[in-house]
């Protein structure tokens, strides 16, 4: 969508002030830590775009809040896995061997919209070292939430999708929909029996560059907009307006551990 089809689709344009009104509305309270997951062009014309998304984001929360975001980095990953696009078979030992080690303060997101990746560079944002999958985070729990993130199991435990989980926070889909819902990725962690798979990246290693083979999970989103629904028709999530956006704001708890019963049940004993 264009910025004029944006426009012609926006009755007056949506303020910060006119986000956080919707925020409050919606359920996002101070001291909130709320894992937001966005699209800019779905909120319709914005006076200031994501940056003015950003601040209506963490002036809601306040202080004694924290709003983290995903900031994953698809292009370090196993370039034979590459599908949109895929590259040439002969330049595949050359990515392997000149692809630049990720850099928690320059390498870009891949797929995560404009308002995320302005946030990774936003004054105060910390953002953890997973060279693939990557969250960034601003606020009170900030360096807690992004610190020691492991390479694998990369959504485990002891991710910051773990520390989100028990620190109890929310997660506001904004624009999205379930299949967008990066805390399901931890439900599959908690599964037993869980295939896994080789990835690869490249990565900084005792203070040089190296191409990284390892072993995680073989994660699966497929299902994610079945559970969403399953989870919704089971649960109290609010759902609401961001300007024109459609949101909805839960528990990432809550629906961390549905996900894991309906996974148990649907996925583990097909």
């Amino acid at each position: 969508m264009n910025e004029q089809e944006i426009i012609n689709r926006t009755a007056v344009p949506i303020t910060v002030s006119s986000m956080m009104r919707d925020m409050r509305y919606l359920g996002m309270q101070e001291d909130d830590n709320v894992l937001v997951h966005s699209s800019l062009s779905s909120l319709g014309w914005v006076c200031g775009g994501a940056q003015a998304v950003i601040q209506a984001l963490l002036n809601s929360i306040g202080v004694g809040g924290t709003v983290i975001m995903p900031a994953q980095s698809g292009d370090w990953s196993d370039p034979r896995e590459w599908e949109n696009p895929p590259v040439p078979s002969e330049w595949i030992n050359t990515i392997y061997d000149e692809m630049p080690a990720f850099d928690a303060l320059i390498t870009p997101t891949r797929g995560m919209g404009r308002i995320a990746e302005l946030f990774r560079l936003f004054p105060g944002t910390f953002r953890s070292q997973h060279p693939q999958v990557s969250f960034c985070s601003n606020g009170k729990y900030a360096e807690h939430v992004t610190c020691d993130h492991p390479l694998t199991p990369q959504f485990g435990v002891d991710s910051p999708l773990g520390k989100l989980y028990d620190i109890g926070a929310k997660v506001l889909l904004l624009g999205v929909g379930f299949d967008s819902c990066t805390s399901f990725h931890l439900a599959e962690a908690k599964l037993t029996n869980m295939p896994t798979k080789r990835m690869g990246t490249a990565m900084m290693k005792d203070g040089e560059r190296v191409w990284e083979w390892f072993t995680d999970f073989a994660y699966d989103s497929s299902d994610f907009t079945m559970i969403g629904e399953r989870f919704e028709a089971e649960s109290n999530l609010q759902r609401g307006k961001i300007g024109n956006a459609d949101c909805v704001l839960f528990d990432l708890k809550e629906a961390v551990d549905f996900a894991s019963k309906y996974l148990e049940k649907h996925r583990m004993n097909n």
